[in-house]
């Protein structure tokens, strides 16, 4: 099962970017977005937002992702769904 702090969801997102992005020494942070991280396109941004809510068992709507711009913003809507249930 998940660890859903946020150290634990940014912990978790860890080898589920390496995979969706094919960068096996990637490192992310809270501030890693598509900007700064190599091979984070718009086909692997949809390729990641699947592989993370098939991983926490959750479901972000249009306007959850609207405001997704950096790691931290995706282990945040994490957190919230959580914190839903």
């Amino acid at each position: 099962m998940p660890n859903l702090t946020p150290q634990g969801v940014l912990a978790d997102l860890q080898p589920i970017f390496r995979e969706a992005l094919n960068e096996d020494n990637l490192i992310i942070t809270r501030r890693s977005s598509a900007i700064n991280t190599p091979n984070w396109d718009s086909l692997a941004h949809i390729e990641l937002i699947e592989m993370v809510e098939r991983h926490f068992k959750v479901h972000f709507g249009l306007s959850e992702l609207q405001n997704f711009r950096e790691v931290g913003d995706l282990v945040d809507l994490v957190v919230a769904q959580e914190n839903k249930r």
